[in-house]
C-alpha cells in the first residue's frame, strides 16, 4: 500500500493532519484520520452558501452587506469514517457514534441499554451530552414544509429517521435526546431533557414524561463513546474584556455591548469590533456559540443566564413585564425552514426560551435552547409570538463576538 496523497491544512483553531491511504490495485480509500491538539474542537456547520435577508446571494466582499456570515469562515470541516460495524468515527472530535438508533425508547430504557450494549466490539457506550450530540449538526439541512426534508446530519454516514405519520406523528418528530437534563422546568412545570432535532434543526428541552398521563416520553438515542473531555470548557479571563476557552481555541467577548440588532447589522457590528487589541472579531456560528452555554445554570435555578459567571449578559424585561430574563443572541448560521427558507437565522437563549401557551408566558424550551428568528423586520412589530409553542420572537437580538486564537 502506497500513500497516494498527503494534504496538510492549518486552521486558526488547531492543526490538522488529514491523509488518505489509497490502495494501488483498486484505488479504494482505506483510511482517513484527523489529528487535533484540542480536547473540544468545534466541527464546522457545513454551510457554504451565502444569504441576505430572504435569498441566496453571491459571496460578499469585506465591507459589503452580509459579510461575516457562516460561510465566510471555514472552520474544522466535518470528517467521518464508516467503520463497517454499525459505528461511525468523527475524525475531528474523536467521538465514535452509533450509526443506526433503532426505535424510540424512554430515557430510563436508554440508561439500561448502555449498560448492556455491545456494538463494534465495544461496551463502553454512553448517552451523549447535548454538546456531544450537537457536534453532529449540519446547518445545510432544510424543512421544506411539504412532507420532505434535508436532514441536519450527514446521511451518508448516519441513519436518521423522521416521524411516523401513520401513527399521527409529524415528519419532524425525529428528535434525539441527550443525557443533559434541564436544571429548571419547562412549560407547566415539566421535567425536561435537552435534545437536538436533526430533522428540523432546533435544540430544545423536551418533556421527560407525557403531560397528559405522566408516562415516560420516548425519543431516539444515538449512543457515543470516546473523548470524554469533549464539551468541557477551560476558560481563562484575559483581563481585557475577553475570555479564552483553551479547550476550543476560541476567544470570546466577555460582555455584550447592551445593544440589539437585526441580523445584517449584527454581522456588521461583529466585523467592526476592536477589543483586547484584536480587530479580527466575528459573529460565531451556531456550534461555536453553543460551546459556551452552561447547561448547569438557568434563571430559575441559579438566578443567572446559562453561561459561566466569567461572562455577563444584559438582562431584559420579558413580554409580561417581568425582570430576570435575558435576551437572545444571534449566530451567523442560517436555519432553512418552510416555503421561504432563507429568511431566518439561528439564535441561542441564554435566558428562558419563552413562548405563550394557553395565554401564559412560559419557559417552553429551557435556557440553552437554540431556535431561529427572522433576520429582519420592522422593530415596532416585535416582539411577537410564533409557532405551536408561541415562541417569543425578538428579531433584534444581542451579539457575543468570537475570534480564533492564533
Amino acid at each position: 500500500m502506497d500513500f497516494k496523497c498527503i494534504k496538510i491544512s492549518i486552521s486558526l483553531v488547531a492543526v490538522f493532519l488529514i491523509f488518505s491511504c489509497e490502495n494501488d490495485a483498486d484505488g479504494e480509500v482505506q483510511e482517513e484520520e484527523v489529528v487535533t491538539n484540542l480536547p473540544y474542537p468545534i466541527v464546522d456547520t457545513d454551510v457554504s452558501e451565502f444569504y441576505n435577508n430572504d435569498a441566496i446571494i453571491t459571496e460578499p466582499n469585506i465591507g459589503d452587506a452580509f459579510y461575516g456570515q457562516d460561510a465566510t469562515y471555514s472552520g474544522n470541516q466535518p470528517s467521518y469514517t464508516d467503520n463497517g460495524d454499525g459505528t461511525v468515527t468523527d475524525n475531528v472530535t474523536g467521538l465514535m457514534w452509533q450509526q443506526d438508533m433503532g426505535d424510540k425508547i424512554s430515557y430510563d430504557d436508554a440508561v439500561a441499554l448502555v449498560e448492556t450494549i455491545n456494538l463494534g466490539e465495544y461496551t463502553d457506550w454512553r448517552i451523549p451530552t447535548i454538546k456531544e450530540l450537537y457536534s453532529l449538526a449540519y446547518f445545510t439541512g432544510r424543512c421544506f414544509g411539504d412532507d420532505s426534508v434535508d436532514m441536519f446530519i450527514d446521511t451518508a454516514y448516519f441513519e436518521q429517521p423522521i416521524g411516523n405519520t401513520s401513527i399521527g406523528e409529524r415528519e419532524i418528530d425525529g428528535q434525539t435526546w441527550s443525557k443533559t437534563h434541564y436544571v429548571g422546568l419547562i412549560m407547566n412545570g415539566d421535567e425536561a431533557i435537552f435534545g437536538y432535532n436533526f430533522v428540523d434543526g432546533r435544540l430544545k428541552g423536551y418533556p421527560k414524561y407525557k403531560p397528559a398521563d405522566g408516562s415516560p416520553n420516548t425519543m431516539y438515542f444515538r449512543m457515543v463513546r470516546g473523548n470524554e473531555s469533549y464539551g468541557e470548557n477551560n476558560f481563562k479571563d484575559n483581563g481585557d474584556g475577553t475570555i479564552t476557552d483553551n479547550a476550543t481555541g476560541l476567544m470570546w467577548q466577555q460582555a455584550d455591548n447592551g445593544s440589539t440588532y437585526d441580523w445584517e447589522n449584527a454581522l456588521d457590528y461583529a466585523e467592526s469590533l476592536t477589543l483586547g487589541n484584536y480587530s479580527d472579531w466575528r459573529m460565531p456560528n451556531a456550534k461555536e456559540l453553543q460551546s459556551i452555554v452552561d447547561y448547569t445554570r438557568s434563571p430559575s435555578t441559579s438566578s443567572s443566564p446559562a453561561i459561566d459567571p466569567l461572562f455577563s449578559c444584559t438582562p431584559i424585561i420579558d413580554t409580561d413585564g417581568n425582570s430576570g430574563q435575558y435576551g437572545y443572541y444571534w449566530t451567523s448560521s442560517p436555519l432553512q425552514d418552510g416555503p421561504n427558507p432563507y429568511t431566518d437565522a439561528v439564535y441561542f437563549c441564554f435566558g428562558k426560551a419563552q413562548g405563550v401557551m394557553n395565554n401564559s408566558l412560559l419557559d417552553v424550551h429551557g435556557a440553552g435552547a437554540q431556535r431561529n428568528d427572522p433576520k429582519s423586520g420592522n422593530i415596532a412589530d416585535f416582539p411577537d409570538n410564533f409557532g405551536p409553542q408561541g415562541d417569543v420572537r425578538y428579531v433584534y437580538n444581542f451579539v457575543r463576538c468570537v475570534r480564533n486564537v492564533n
